[in-house]
């Protein structure tokens, strides 16, 4: 497992911005920034485009076994490969969103992707971020933060990510799935959504993009 003194561990539930502020905190670090959901999504991606049945659990840990997932960080941004192919926006739709809880729920399916946020955590410096990485992943992390904002507020911020895409969708219905998704991972068996005993509670309601970064950058050279 990697060196605990070299992970910021993020967690807190959708739409709390976890992965706008991790991906600007790496930069200003010089960490490398791993962004756990986007596993998920590919697996949740990858088992749709093979016609994986989304009920059955040993088939739906087989197929994401057999893929092969990549995520580079080029000038880009990050980049997410399945099997060499590029699925980095195929896996924002909301058609994956939907359904993604049938794998973060799969016990089978979080332990293969574990052991590869760990073996990533393990090659650099990293900036972690999911909704299990203080508790599950890097529960060793010097630097905890669980982010979180009110519904109202994370429903907006996705609504603007996928108005960035050309998604229209309807204001009322995402609110409805993202509380939903809330209480998929709050709930869930294996390795539910919580706040680390040791983490930061970090509320990004009424903060600014810039102003959520410079807190985690100063957390973090403040714990590590």
């Amino acid at each position: 497992m990697s060196d605990a003194t070299a992970i910021v561990a993020i967690d807190g539930p959708a739409g709390a911005g976890k992965s706008s502020v991790a991906k600007r905190a790496a930069k200003a670090l010089g960490f490398a920034f791993l962004d756990t959901g986007a596993m998920y999504r590919a697996a949740t991606w990858w088992a749709l485009e093979q016609g994986v049945c989304l009920e059955d659990a040993d088939a739906l840990a087989e197929s994401t076994r057999a893929m092969t997932l990549e995520i580079h960080e080029g000038d880009q941004g990050q980049q997410v490969l399945v099997n060499g192919t590029d699925v980095t926006q195929a896996i924002r739709t909301p058609e994956v969103t939907r359904v993604i809880y049938k794998l973060d729920q799969n016990s089978a399916v979080r332990r293969h992707l574990v052991a590869l946020q760990q073996r990533f955590g393990a090659r650099a410096p990293t900036v972690a971020e999911g909704r299990d990485i203080g508790t599950v992943v890097f529960p060793k992390a010097k630097c905890k933060i669980f982010m979180d904002a009110s519904l109202e507020t994370r429903a907006k911020r996705r609504e603007k990510e996928l108005a960035a895409k050309g998604v229209a969708v309807d204001f009322g219905r995402l609110c409805a799935e993202i509380h939903e998704r809330d209480e998929q991972s709050r709930n869930r068996a294996d390795s539910p959504l919580r706040m680390a005993e040791d983490a930061v509670l970090l509320d990004t309601t009424n903060l600014t993009l810039d102003e959520a970064v410079a807190e985690i950058v100063r957390l973090a050279r403040e714990r590590l």
